[in-house]
């Protein structure tokens, strides 16, 4: 800035390049350059400057000015995104409008300060309760930013901007029945709103109904093919409806038509890896090659490609250079994360500690009586999605999806304003009446009713709730827990190669992800020692090597009868939201039972970290 403001432009170019190469998403400095290119007349270099200023930090107004005055108004859709955010921008108060930009800046402790300072005085700021939420949201705070969201709601019932983003926050729980109830307002305040449209569709595909979602988002994208709604986003999400929906060869097709009109798409190259049966073409493949050495592709875009690249080079048996990707997939997103792999380890031995053999003594008969659930436990890429097909095909047994109700009941336990406060959860568990265990039982049952069919008994097929074990006995004492048990170099490289939407950070390094199996590992004895025969633990390889039995063994445990189609769940057409979708459409998979000793010269650090755990799974 200083070198623009003397003139010295040669300068001044150098000095934003230079940074601008080391942070590509940093949207202040795509405004400085497009400040300099004003000022050296080149006004086509300026308009893009601006246009990626924007993309990256939608909160800069001034770059939004300069684009009012730079675009054409021919340009009808990119107008009208440029009026709308200088409305929404310039209607703002100057401290919300530094928290919408601080926001985009990841400057989240900053701008929480300043939202809740701006509330100190106008505490019924539904703009600033909006944005506040998000920040909470940003922060795992989802009760809080829901609470938050509810009230602004309440306050001002005619804002659709903050209905809009209470819609969001309730998809993100999980409640799809209440969620879709708010997207059905926005859609009958303004029926011909594609924004609201498309909302209804992504709450009726989170209830399962994805031929009324596809419905929309096909009809989005045939009448409004130019729209901003219309965009590799769009392809993404239906892609993502029609995988879980069956329709693989329709499911590549949607990515497909994502990457070709956003090339450096790493989600559109990974949901296709993801599908674990897609193969790609040396087209692609070299595609994929030149994008992560292009220093202009952004930090999401480049983990998503290497770790696509990192599938299909294994496919081709490439393994060093295979390894290599998945390696610096890893390492970007754990950039990208605040996973502490000593910290989790001290929350599981908290547990251990917390609920031992007297603290379940001195509660014995609370809870609900509902014998409803069957919890399917353990880590991710360990066969759980295997076990629920395997269930999900009996005739008395819903399959929904990974819920996060347990989760979200330990968070509010927990009530901590910011990760590095000190737990209170599971220590408050001692400090429960009796009688609460019951409520809080009776309450799961009924906020996961919106999943289930009419089948006497569900799954909840999240794989964290093993922390959770405790707190599931006192709620639900008649649950039925399975821990899917997998040999942990297999399950935690599996893990390590897979590229999660969200959650799981503790995948993205082989010290943290072999950390995490020992200390689950660990975890999972201490409830065989204190509730034992409460959970029955299924190793994968027994499944995939004595199928029937196996069978047998798990329907025995739930008290269900025999069933044939449990043996070919592999015919189940019902709809799968996990990365196994594919695979455990066909019948039993052996594929992967050693896929990593391809890997083993690289995977010392994974051996370490595992420990006694590496001998000692099947104990």
């Amino acid at each position: 800035m200083s070198h623009r403001l003397l003139g010295q432009f040669p300068y001044a170019l150098e000095s934003v390049q230079s940074l601008l190469k080391q942070t590509p998403r940093y949207g202040r400095a795509h405004q400085e350059l497009g400040y300099i290119y004003l000022a050296l007349g080149h006004s086509e270099d300026a308009t893009l400057a601006f246009r990626q200023a924007v993309e990256h930090n939608p909160g800069l107004l001034a770059s939004w000015q300069h684009l009012r005055e730079l675009i054409s108004v021919d340009d009808r859709d990119f107008s009208r995104r440029i009026d709308t955010n200088l409305h929404y921008l310039e209607s703002l108060p100057p401290p919300l409008r530094a928290v919408v930009s601080m926001r985009h800046e990841q400057k989240r402790k900053k701008a929480e300060e300043t939202c809740r300072s701006y509330l100190q005085e106008h505490p019924k700021d539904v703009e600033g309760m909006r944005l506040l939420a998000l920040i909470a949201s940003e922060q795992g705070m989802l009760d809080d930013a829901e609470f938050m969201l509810e009230s602004a709601v309440e306050f001002e019932p005619t804002n659709e901007r903050v209905r809009l983003s209470y819609v969001d926050i309730l998809h993100k729980r999980q409640k799809f029945d209440k969620s879709l109830v708010q997207a059905e307002l926005l859609r009958e305040s303004d029926p011909e709103n594609q924004t609201y449209r498309l909302a209804h569709a992504n709450q009726l595909a989170g209830l399962g109904e994805y031929d009324q979602a596809l419905a929309v988002y096909d009809d989005i994208l045939t009448r409004h093919p130019e729209s901003t709604l219309a965009s590799p986003r769009l392809w993404l999400s239906r892609g993502h409806a029609l995988k879980t929906h069956g329709r693989a060869e329709d499911a590549i097709d949607s990515y497909h038509h994502a990457y070709a009109l956003k090339p450096d798409f790493g989600d559109a190259y990974w949901s296709l890896a993801n599908l674990k049966t897609y193969v790609f073409s040396d087209q692609e493949l070299t595609r994929m090659g030149e994008l992560v050495l292009d220093d202009n592709v952004e930090m999401d875009d480049l983990a998503h490609l290497h770790f696509a690249l990192g599938k299909a080079l294994e496919d081709r048996e490439e393994y060093e250079t295979s390894f290599k990707h998945y390696k610096k997939g890893n390492e970007i997103r754990k950039t990208q994360t605040r996973y502490d792999a000593a910290t989790m380890s001290a929350r599981l031995k908290l547990q251990r500690w917390v609920c031992n053999e007297a603290f379940f003594t001195e509660r014995k008969g609370v809870g609900s009586d509902a014998a409803d659930p069957i919890f399917i436990v353990g880590l991710p890429r360990a066969g759980s999605t295997l076990l629920e097909q395997i269930l999900a095909s009996h005739s008395q047994v819903d399959g929904t999806l990974e819920l996060h109700h347990i989760s979200s009941i330990a968070q509010k336990l927990d009530s901590r304003r910011r990760r590095r406060d000190a737990p209170r959860y599971p220590g408050t568990l001692g400090q429960l009446r009796h009688e609460t265990f019951q409520t809080i039982g009776e309450q799961f049952i009924s906020e996961t009713q919106v999943h289930r069919g009419a089948a006497p008994f569900f799954i909840d097929k999240m794989p964290n709730n093993f922390r959770h074990i405790g707190l599931i006995h006192l709620i639900l004492p008649n649950a039925k827990i399975i821990d899917a048990r997998r040999d942990p170099m297999s399950c935690c490289f599996s893990g390590f190669k897979q590229l999660f939407a969200s959650g799981q950070e503790f995948t993205y390094g082989l010290y943290e992800i072999g950390t995490y199996y020992q200390d689950y590992v660990e975890l999972m004895n201490h409830w065989d020692t204190v509730l034992p025969g409460k959970v029955l633990r299924v190793h994968y390889d027994d499944v995939v090597n004595d199928l029937e039995n196996e069978v047998h063994r798990i329907l025995d445990y739930c008290e269900l009868p025999f069933e044939s189609s449990c043996v070919e769940f592999h015919r189940n057409p019902r709809a799968v939201r996990t990365p196994s979708s594919e695979q455990v459409r066909q019948p039993i998979y052996r594929q992967a039972l050693e896929q990593w000793k391809y890997f083993e010269a690289w995977l010392s650090p994974l051996k370490e970290a595992l420990g006694p755990a590496l001998w000692s799974f099947r104990n």
